[in-house]
C-alpha cells in the first residue's frame, strides 16, 4: 500500500480528532470506489499500529486462488460468514477494529435522501430503495452488554465466570480480558469524498478489455470512474464523524438481563442468535431490544456519514445549476452564474458546520470565480459536465440530457452534475448557502460586492503574511524596515462617483507607499483603492516565490473592485507600479479613462528612438 500510495495519483488525507482512530472499534465508511475498500485499514495501522478485519463481499473468496488467499492476509471476512458477528466481537476483544461498509455496495448515483428527506439508499442487488445493514449497529450493542456483564462479573467477584471467557476469547489473563471490556465500544461512522470525478477514458479500462473482450456495462464504467481516480490527480477526503455510543442505549434492567445471559452461555455464538435458545423468555426479550435500538443507531450513523461530506466547487457548481434547471432555465448568463458562484463560496466559507476541500479554503478562487479564471470550474465544465452544459462565450447553455434520468449503472458517466448534487444535499447548510446565494446574486448592489471582493484581498493578505510568519523566516523578516502596514485599503465616496483611482504601488514597497495621495484623492470626491501588488507588505519570502504576472493579477482585481463602485476607472502607478497599470491599460478595460504613470522604468526597443528629443526641438523651433 505504501509502494502503490507514493506510484498512483490519488491523494489520501485523513482527517480525524485526537484519539478517534484509537478509541474507535468499529468503523463504518460510504462506498463509491471498489479500491477505498482496502485503505481505511491501512490508514488505521499506520496512525495507530491496530490491524482491522473488513467485510467483503462473500463471491470474491469463491476461488480458491491468489487475490481470496490475499484478502483474508489482510484481514477480510466473507459477509456469508456463518458466525460473522460473533467472530468480529471476538477479534474486538482481542485488540483489533472492524471495518464495515454498510451500504453493501457501490452508491453510484450518491442519492442518499428520498423525496421526504429520510435516508436510504438503492440497492443494486434488490433493485429498491433501503435503509443500510444493520450489522454493525448489532454487533455494536450485543458487544456493548457482553463487556458490561463481564464487568459485573468482576464486581461480584466471580472469578471462574471471568476464567471462562478469558479462555474462550483466547486472551492472555483476566487482566487483559478486564481492559478490553473496560474500553468502550464505539461505532466511528466516516465518510469518503472523491474531488474531482473524471469521466474519460482511462489506460485501466482500455488495459482490462484487452485480456477481457466482452466487459459489462457496469464493469467497464466502474473502470472508467476508478481508473481516473486511481491515475490522475483526484484528492480522496477520509473524514471521520462523532462516535456513536451503543451503551446509552442500555438501561439497568436490560444489562442485567444481559449479565444473566452471558453467565449460562458457553460462547459468544448464542448471545448473537436468538434462535440458539428459543425457549428462553429473557433471550428473545433481548434479542427484541438489540433489533429495536440497532435502527436507532443505523439511522444516527447514516446522518453523520453522510453530512461528513467534503465540499467542493463542483458541490456547488453542481447545485447552482440544478437549481437554475428546476427554475425552467435553458441559458444562463456568465457574469450572473460566476456571481452566484461566488456568493455561494462565501457563504459556505460561514458556515462552520461544513466541512470544505482545501481549494475552497483559498482566498484567491473566489476572485478566479468571478474572473472566470478558475481551473477547477473550467475544468468541471468542460470535461465531466460537457454533455450537459455547453460553455459559450458570454453564457452557459444547460442542455436537454440535464433533464434527462439515467440508469443506476450509468449516472456517473452520463449526469455527474446530479451525482454531485446528491452527494451534497444532506449537508444541509451547504444547500443553504447555494439557495441564499442565488437569491443574493439577483438583489446585490455593485457597492455591497465590491466591499466583499475588497475583503478577499483583505483575507489574501492576512494568510500570506501568516503563511510566513513562522520561526525559520524570521531572521530575514527581522531585517524588514516597514513599519506601516501593507494591507489594501479602499476609500470610499458616500454617493457612486463618475471616477475611480487604482492605486499600484512600486518594488519593494507597500500600499501604504501612496496611503497620503490616497486620502487627498478621497476628500476630492473619488474612489480610490491602493492595491497590494502579491508578495508585497507580508515577507521577504513570500515576495521570493513571486513573478511580475501575480502582480498585474492584483492590479486586474484591483481594477475589478473600483470599476463596480465608480462609472470610470483611473489607473495610477508609481516606478514599476506605473510599468503595470500601463501593461493592464493596454488590456483596454472597459470603463477606463487614463493612465498616470509616474516614473516607469521604461526602455525603448527601437534604437532611433533616442533621435526622439531632437526632433521634438527641431519641432519646437
Amino acid at each position: 500500500m505504501s509502494s502503490l500510495r507514493r506510484r498512483l495519483g490519488v491523494n489520501v488525507r485523513l482527517h480525524y480528532r485526537e484519539g478517534q482512530l484509537e478509541a474507535g472499534q468499529i468503523f463504518l465508511f460510504n462506498h463509491f470506489a471498489r479500491f477505498e475498500t482496502f485503505i481505511p485499514q491501512y490508514l488505521i495501522y499506520q496512525q495507530t499500529g491496530a490491524y482491522s478485519r473488513s467485510i467483503a463481499a462473500a463471491d470474491l473468496f469463491c476461488a480458491d486462488d491468489a487475490f481470496a488467499s490475499y484478502l483474508m492476509k489482510v484481514g477480510a471476512v466473507p459477509n456469508n460468514y456463518a458466525r460473522l458477528l460473533p467472530f468480529l466481537a471476538e477479534e474486538i476483544m482481542r485488540g483489533r477494529k472492524v471495518i464495515v461498509f454498510p451500504e453493501g455496495g457501490l452508491v453510484k448515483d450518491r442519492q442518499v435522501l428520498d423525496h421526504r428527506g429520510r435516508y436510504s439508499i438503492y440497492s443494486n442487488s434488490a433493485a429498491r430503495r433501503r435503509k443500510h445493514h444493520a450489522g454493525a449497529a448489532v454487533l455494536a450493542l450485543v458487544l456493548d452488554a457482553f463487556k458490561s456483564a463481564i464487568q459485573s462479573f468482576a464486581a461480584a467477584g466471580d472469578t471462574p465466570a471471568l476464567e471462562h471467557w478469558t479462555r474462550q476469547l483466547r486472551l492472555a489473563s483476566v487482566d487483559a480480558l478486564l481492559a478490553a471490556a473496560r474500553r468502550p465500544t464505539l461505532m466511528i461512522p466516516a465518510n469518503i469524498t472523491f474531488y474531482p470525478i473524471r469521466v474519460s477514458d482511462n489506460v485501466l479500462r482500455k488495459g482490462v478489455e484487452l485480456f477481457s473482450k466482452s466487459l459489462s456495462e457496469s464493469f467497464s464504467e466502474e473502470l472508467r470512474i476508478e481508473g481516473n481516480i486511481l491515475f490522475e490527480r483526484t484528492d480522496m477526503d477520509v473524514r471521520l464523524g462523532d462516535p456513536v455510543s451503543p451503551s446509552v442505549c442500555w438501561h439497568d434492567w436490560e444489562r442485567r438481563l444481559a449479565a444473566r445471559l452471558v453467565r449460562t452461555s458457553e460462547s459468544l455464538d448464542s448471545l448473537f442468535d436468538p434462535r440458539a435458545q428459543p425457549k428462553r423468555w429473557d433471550h428473545r426479550l433481548l434479542a427484541r431490544q438489540v433489533r429495536r435500538y440497532s435502527d436507532r443507531l443505523r439511522d444516527e450513523s447514516m446522518r453523520q456519514m453522510y453530512t461528513g461530506v467534503t465540499v467542493n466547487l463542483s458541490h456547488l457548481a453542481s447545485r447552482l445549476i440544478v437549481l437554475l434547471r428546476d427554475k425552467g432555465k435553458t441559458e444562463i448568463a456568465k457574469a450572473f452564474f460566476h456571481k452566484a458562484l461566488y456568493l455561494a463560496i462565501k457563504n459556505v466559507r460561514a458556515e462552520p458546520s461544513v466541512h470544505l476541500h482545501d481549494s475552497l479554503q483559498n482566498p484567491n478562487t473566489c476572485g478566479q470565480v468571478i474572473d472566470d479564471t478558475c481551473s477547477d470550474l473550467d475544468e468541471f465544465l468542460v470535461g465531466p459536465a460537457a454533455k450537459l452544459v455547453k460553455v459559450d462565450t458570454e453564457c452557459y447553455r444547460l442542455l436537454p440530457k440535464l433533464r434527462e434520468q439515467q440508469g443506476f449503472h450509468r449516472v456517473r458517466l452520463e449526469n455527474p452534475i446530479a451525482v454531485y448534487a446528491n452527494e451534497m444535499a444532506p449537508v444541509a447548510a451547504a444547500v443553504r448557502a447555494v439557495d441564499q446565494a442565488l437569491r443574493a446574486a439577483r438583489s446585490l448592489d455593485q457597492r455591497a460586492f465590491a466591499k466583499l471582493l475588497f475583503a478577499d484581498e483583505c483575507a489574501a493578505y492576512a494568510e500570506d503574511k501568516q503563511a510566513f510568519s513562522e520561526a525559520r523566516y524570521q531572521e530575514i523578516n527581522c531585517q524588514q524596515t516597514a513599519t506601516e502596514d501593507g494591507a489594501p485599503y479602499l476609500l470610499l465616496p458616500k454617493r457612486r462617483p463618475a471616477l475611480g483611482i487604482v492605486l499600484v504601488h512600486g518594488f519593494l514597497a507597500s500600499p501604504a507607499e501612496l496611503r497620503a495621495v490616497a486620502e487627498r484623492l478621497h476628500q476630492a470626491g473619488y474612489a480610490v483603492m491602493g492595491v497590494r501588488l502579491k508578495g508585497h507588505g507580508t515577507s521577504p519570502w513570500d515576495l521570493n516565490a513571486r513573478r511580475w504576472q501575480d502582480w498585474l493579477d492584483s492590479v486586474r482585481r484591483g481594477y475589478r473592485i473600483v470599476s463596480a463602485v465608480a462609472d470610470k476607472v483611473c489607473l495610477a502607478g508609481f516606478s514599476v507600479g506605473a510599468d503595470l497599470a500601463l501593461c493592464y491599460a493596454a488590456q483596454q478595460p472597459p470603463g477606463l479613462a487614463g493612465v498616470a504613470a509616474v516614473c516607469p522604468p521604461l526602455k525603448f526597443r527601437d534604437r532611433n528612438m533616442r533621435l526622439v528629443p531632437l526632433v521634438h526641438g527641431a519641432n519646437q523651433l
